[in-house]
This record gives structure tokens, C-alpha cells and sequence, in this order.
């Protein structure tokens, strides 16, 4: 069965790696985790996702300038992005993921059932005949 691919960039190890072994254990998903902002647009070259989930508040560069730097590059642009973050509280985004100028975010630490379909949604899983 072929898996849609999730890159997860997360400073916290803890976090993406929980992140991480919610996507996998679904059975739909292969994930990738690099925790160093600096590393990611080349894992994401070389693992080419079918969606980044990235979080907002790194050292060095943050998510916000991972997604610019993505959307300027030819390979990436058209990757989804879903942020997660500790600056949205679960009250800011209510039941589900907080959708603001084009971007959708999850609060930290997310929901398992809420980052699946949050997942899902932006980068659906394969159909197999």
C-alpha cells in the first residue's frame, strides 16, 4: 500500500516525535522528522512530501520563513503546510484547526483524532484498487 509522506520540523524532539507516531500508526502515512529549522528544505528535496507540518516558534528560522522559503522554490511550492504551534491556544482555535490568510494551524500538543483529519484533509490518503 502506497503512504502519503509527512515531513514534521519540530525543535521539540518530544513533540515531533509524537507527532510522528500518530501519522505512522494510522498505517496511511510515512513520516520523516527533523528536528533543526536549517535542515528542512533539503530533507524536504530529498523525502519530496505530499504535506510539511511545521512548527511556528524555532530557533534560527521558524516555520513562517520555512514556508516562504518553500514557496519560492520550484520543487516546493505546491507542498501543503500545516503549522503546529504553541502560540494557538485550543480556545483560539476552537474544535478544530484555526484557518487564517490561507494557512491552517493546530495547537500544541494536537489532539491524535484532530491531527489525523486535520492530515488528511490537506493531503489526503492514497485510494488503492
Amino acid at each position: 500500500m502506497s503512504k502519503r509522506r509527512v515531513l514534521v520540523v519540530d525543535d521539540d524532539v518530544n513533540l515531533s516525535r509524537l507527532a510522528g507516531m500518530i501519522l505512522e500508526n494510522s498505517g496511511k502515512y510515512e513520516v520523516m522528522i527533523v528536528n533543526q529549522a536549517v535542515r528542512a528544505l533539503p530533507a524536504a528535496l530529498q523525502f519530496r512530501p505530499d504535506l510539511m507540518l511545521l512548527d511556528v516558534d524555532m530557533p534560527g528560522k521558524d516555520g513562517g520563513d520555512l514556508a516562504r522559503e518553500a514557496a519560492n522554490d520550484s520543487r516546493l511550492r505546491d507542498i501543503p503546510i500545516l503549522f503546529l504551534t504553541g502560540l494557538v491556544s485550543r480556545e483560539e482555535a476552537g474544535a478544530g484547526a484555526l484557518e487564517r490568510g490561507g494557512m491552517t494551524f493546530l495547537s500544541k500538543p494536537a489532539e491524535p483524532a484532530l491531527l489525523l483529519a486535520t492530515v488528511a484533509r490537506l493531503a489526503p490518503p492514497l485510494l488503492v484498487a
